[in-house]
């Protein structure tokens, strides 16, 4: 029975048949056209001699491990066309990454779906294979029978990715474009997964896989990124570029980023960045960095100790990000002096009208600016906060420290 599958390895040295049986050439590449469909294999690249000569996907009769027969002889020489993926060129031994396992992975095979249509065979791109199976057909391709090799492999498990899930790395915004190279099932990961799968690239490929990001989540993944990654990625950017990144930072995360780069770099980040944000990273980074004010976070949710429930409840309408991060309500006096703390669930069932001091803790810890990370870490440790508020020597309220920020400390520090 014919085979219903090839793989790249078998494709290439297949010979080439003319419609009168005569061998013609041996085949070098099998190439996509991914802007006109995404797994069709749209081009055979023969090689008779040293020309090399272009077969279309509709000129192939058939397709099988003894060869490939043509259904006419109207061939034209290659030449190099920049929407064409080369599958041998682009994607053997290439990374890529599996958006299925979240995982950078290396090609070391592709297996395609022969299929006959109405008067040609397609071949069509069903996974890319990263196993040890496919590194046995290598080794031994050309010099065992292709079918000895397929009956030899059987006791070894296979290990594949489905196309689908795979995102090819292209440093070359233009290529990538021109390819439709975009990477949708990306989209979907939580930072943090970016982050490992940016984390195991080159420069190039960390690039590549930024720049198809909107801001967000390029923010959200750089956020992620072990100290010393990140700082090599932001150095990598031109300066506008790297400040429309730390624009969409958490400050607390903007200014540790920025603490990592050298003085004349992260100068030239904040001279890109708009006024707002530019002053309030400034008096961030004013602080030390193993202390409180070094690790706190200005985004918080405060109001009035007269204010109340309901006009806590419109406070939280109103900021999106208050739902993710925030666990308390801050109460502040006149003087901008921490007066109290409400946390979120004892909103629950109030009344509009209840004043939300009435609501708030009998006891507020809180940190000073100056007080070092291990204190701060102390104090989460000791009360199982979630929150801590950072006062001035004054009692105004300077930021707060939240668990995921502790977490953070405590996982750089491994």
């Amino acid at each position: 029975m014919a085979a219903t599958h090839l793989y790249l390895t078998e494709l290439l040295g297949l010979r080439v048949f003319d419609l009168k049986g005569r061998a013609i050439g041996r085949l070098k590449e099998a190439a996509l056209v991914p802007l006109v469909d995404p797994v069709r294999v749209d081009r055979f690249l023969v090689g008779a001699g040293n020309t090399w000569f272009t077969i279309r996907y509709d000129q192939v009769r058939s397709i099988s491990l003894d060869g490939i027969e043509l259904n006419d002889e109207q061939i034209t020489p290659y030449h190099s066309d920049e929407y064409m993926l080369r599958l041998a060129r682009d994607l053997m031994d290439q990374q890529i990454i599996d958006a299925h396992g979240r995982k950078v992975v290396r090609v070391t095979d592709v297996t395609f779906d022969i299929r006959p249509m109405n008067n040609y065979h397609g071949l069509f791109v069903m996974e890319v294979d990263i196993g040890l199976r496919s590194v046995f057909r290598r080794l031994f391709q050309g010099v065992l029978p292709r079918q000895w090799i397929r009956r030899l492999q059987q006791p070894i498990a296979p290990h594949s990715i489905s196309w689908e899930y795979c995102n090819i790395i292209e440093p070359d915004p233009m290529r990538r474009l021109r390819l439709n190279i975009t990477p949708r099932s990306l989209r979907g990961l939580h930072p943090a997964d970016l982050a490992e799968i940016v984390e195991e690239l080159g420069p190039e490929g960390r690039e590549a896989v930024l720049t198809t990001l909107d801001r967000e989540s390029a923010a959200e993944t750089i956020s992620e990124l072990d100290p010393d990654v990140q700082a090599s990625v932001l150095e990598s950017m031109e300066a506008d570029k790297a400040a429309e990144i730390i624009e969409e930072m958490s400050p607390d995360e903007a200014a540790d980023a920025l603490q990592e780069l050298e003085s004349e770099t992260s100068a030239g980040i904040l001279e890109e960045m708009e006024t707002e944000p530019k002053s309030e990273l400034s008096d961030l980074m004013e602080y030390e960095e193993n202390t409180a004010g070094g690790l706190m976070n200005t985004e918080y949710l405060a109001l009035p100790v007269n204010a109340t429930v309901g006009d806590a409840v419109r406070s939280i309408g109103d900021r999106d990000y208050v739902l993710d991060s925030a666990s308390a309500v801050l109460l502040l006096d006149a003087d901008d002096r921490l007066a109290g703390l409400v946390p979120l669930g004892r909103l629950v069932g109030a009344a509009s009208d209840v004043a939300l001091s009435a609501l708030s803790l009998a006891e507020v810890r809180r940190a000073g600016v100056e007080d070092s990370e291990d204190r701060v870490a102390e104090i989460f440790d000791k009360y199982n906060l979630l929150m801590l508020p950072v006062v001035e020597d004054d009692g105004r309220l300077a930021g707060v420290i939240t668990a995921d920020d502790i977490i953070s400390l405590l996982r750089w520090r491994k």
